[in-house]
This record gives C-alpha cells, structure tokens and sequence, in this order.
C-alpha cells in the first residue's frame, strides 16, 4: 500500500457486491465483504503509516519501488494491494508481461535488470523471515546495486509494504474496486 494509495477502507456498496459476469459465461463468485475498517478505528496509525510510506519511498525508482510492493504482496497473499500495486505499476509505464513474470522471476531474470532483482530478492528474503534470516549473500547483492541511503529506503520500503499487507489482510479489505491515482494527496 502506498501513501496516496492505502485510504480507507469502505464497505462495499450494493452495487459492488454484484457478481461480475462475462458474456457467455456464469456469474463470478461472491465478494466478499471487509471485516473492519481499520484506517477509520485507527486514524492516528492511519495517518501515521501514510507518513512512514512516504518516507520511506523517497529517492526510489517509482517503478521499482511497485515490482517491490507486487512481490511482498504476491508473497503475503494481499489482493487488496496486489490489485492496486498492479494497476499503479501498469500506470507508472510497467509492462504486463514483466508483472505477470514477477511470481517466477528467478526463471525470468531476463525480463530485470540486476538492480530490479537483487531489490526483489531482498524482498523475499525481508519479506518471509520464517525461512530465517536475511542471508549475508542477498544483502550483499543488494548492498552493491543500491548505495547506502537507497538501501536503507529500500529495507524500510519493504517493511511498510509488508506492514500495509497486514493491515490489509487482517481486516479483509476487498480487491477490485482500485483505480490508479484515486487517493492521490489524501490522508497525507
């Protein structure tokens, strides 16, 4: 989630809890409906977080900063983000074939450059400290294609995405309904 981006989380109303369809086929399933809207409860650690966002991307590469956000968000399972870092990235210029390739990027290295991957390895390795620790090795990689500001925007980059996803995926906040651009200069 980003800044501008990661505004509040609305019910759905009547009409976007209709099942889409498509010509020729059957209804879509039930969306689902959001569990809180936290960014209203919350409105201090709301706004606290659109602080944080907006500092931490400072000095990055729009584009890389969304393949970032893409990936934690593949990774944590947040369509809420991953429907809005998509859309941002494919607004920001980013093509659908290097998106739909992030998933399997280390059988796709050739559609990134190495600053890209070594900043998505990091994000992986950030991302799931389940597997254990940032290994030396991918820190490294890192360490040598960002200097040492980009990098620790980077690190606190990732962790406000990853700190978003959580937002986002513990109070059910729905995908779908995100247009690029649509909470610019909110909230802020």
């Amino acid at each position: 989630m980003t800044t501008q981006t990661h505004a509040r989380t609305q019910a759905p109303t009547q009409a976007s809890t209709q099942a889409p369809t498509r010509p020729g086929t059957t209804e879509y399933a039930t969306e689902h409906t959001p569990r809180l809207a936290w960014s209203e409860h919350a409105p201090e650690v709301f706004k606290a977080m659109v602080r944080l966002d907006a500092a931490a991307r400072q000095g990055l590469d729009p584009v890389l900063l969304e393949l970032v956000k893409i990936r934690a968000s593949q990774l944590n399972h947040c369509a809420y983000c991953l429907d809005m870092h998509t859309k941002d990235a494919l607004a920001a210029g980013e093509s659908v074939e290097r998106i739909v390739q992030l998933s399997a990027w280390e059988e796709s290295r050739h559609f990134y450059t190495e600053k890209e991957l070594a900043a998505v390895e990091l994000t992986e390795a950030v991302t799931v400290l389940t597997d254990g620790f940032v290994p030396d090795e991918v820190y490294e990689r890192a360490a040598k294609q960002f200097d040492e500001r980009e990098l620790a925007q980077l690190i606190a980059a990732i962790n406000v995405i990853n700190a978003w996803n959580r937002f986002a995926v513990t109070s059910r906040m729905v995908p779908g309904h995100y247009t690029p651009g649509q909470f610019k200069g909110s909230a802020t």
